[in-house]
């Protein structure tokens, strides 16, 4: 049987039809899976295509290869990070104050050569980016600028975020597997500042995070926050 791999990048066609099986439980931890040399007649790619295919998903902790013997499905394990995510809402309305959102904008945009490289697509692909004030008694505490791909997150443009978060929306559609952040601390633009109601010299805590489902990059996001309404906490217990 041939398999039609026009839709999207041949390597991705090969790594979403394992994950699938993996996903659906057809294929089951330690079970071995089809060899390059197998993938390369069904897909009628090259083996260079397979290789990336199934270099990634072994990188992604999904399969194991051994040499001389094959590849298998991993014991997928749970992905931890100290720096947990929150709903914004959740937190607001856990001091008993009152949330908010303003949308600034949420819409459809082309992936230039940089975000095509944080998002792991390719130049030109399509994605949602949004811009979100969240706001605590009325008061700007977070601007929230994300990307989200949609073809990892159906229906995320569609969506109505004052009345529920991003977050609640990407955890439901697309269930954490790994998450990065990176967290700064910068003098914010003027624009930025702006819509936070900074003052001039007022330090911006900005969070940088990445998330991944399914292998594949869900959603980039920057959140800036003022520093002098904000503060970032956690704990965790090392194992």
């Amino acid at each position: 049987m041939t398999v039609d791999v026009k839709s999207e990048p041949l390597y991705r066609k090969i790594k979403n039809h394992i994950l699938a099986r993996i996903d659906s439980g057809e294929w089951e931890a330690s079970m071995r899976v089809p060899s390059e040399n197998e993938l390369v007649k069904e897909f009628s790619v090259s083996r260079m295509t397979t290789n990336r295919a199934l270099r990634e998903l072994t990188d992604e902790g999904y399969l194991i290869r051994v040499a001389g013997v094959g590849t298998f499905v991993a014991e997928l394990k749970a992905q931890s990070n100290p720096l947990e995510i929150h709903n914004i809402a959740d937190e607001i309305r856990a001091r008993h104050h009152e949330y908010s959102a303003e949308v600034l904008t949420c819409e459809a945009v082309k992936a230039n050569e940089k975000i095509a490289s944080i998002m792991n697509i390719e130049i030109g692909d399509e994605l949602i980016h949004s811009q979100i004030i969240h706001k605590e008694q009325g008061i700007p505490i977070q601007l929230e600028d994300r990307l989200v791909n949609e073809d990892v997150v159906p229906g995320y443009g569609a969506q109505d975020f004052t009345q529920h978060t991003p977050y609640e929306y990407l955890i439901k559609k697309a269930p954490l597997q790994k998450v990065e952040h990176v967290v700064k601390a910068i003098l914010a633009p003027e624009g930025i500042k702006s819509l936070l109601d900074m003052s001039d010299m007022e330090a911006c805590l900005l969070v940088e995070r990445r998330t991944w489902t399914k292998g594949r990059v869900a959603s980039t996001a920057k959140l800036y926050h003022p520093g002098s309404r904000y503060e970032l906490s956690g704990r965790f217990k090392p194992e």
